[in-house]
């Protein structure tokens, strides 16, 4: 991985660690925060990347209508909805449930 891709998958993991416990964000806003609109399939390698480090809460970023989009890169079939259910997230069917009312936007809340 080139030294860009690093820093840009830190820059994604350090703001990925600001989503408060209980709530959401999508790759894109994550993405469109760093400046990068057009790059939230590369968030989405970085969340990959950063499955293992349980100080990055990878858990907290889906799609942009909510669905759990990353959970097949989780060890085990639903320990991504186990550990947003145990922040209290309401997920059915793979997607969040509430998700305009717990959606944080890094834009608007940094």
């Amino acid at each position: 991985m080139s030294s860009n891709n690093q820093d840009f998958f830190k820059r994604v993991h350090q703001v990925a660690t600001l989503i408060p416990v209980g709530r959401v964000t999508s790759y894109g806003a994550i993405a469109q925060y760093l400046g990068t609109k057009s790059s939230a399939r590369v968030v989405g390698w970085a969340m990959n990347a950063a499955h293992g480090d349980l100080s990055i809460p990878a858990h907290r970023v889906v799609n942009r209508v909510g669905l759990l989009s990353g959970k097949h890169h989780f060890e085990g079939t639903n320990l991504m909805q186990q550990l947003l259910e145990n922040e209290g997230v309401v997920v059915k069917e793979n997607k969040i449930q509430n998700f305009k009312e717990i959606y944080w936007d890094p834009c608007k809340e940094l």
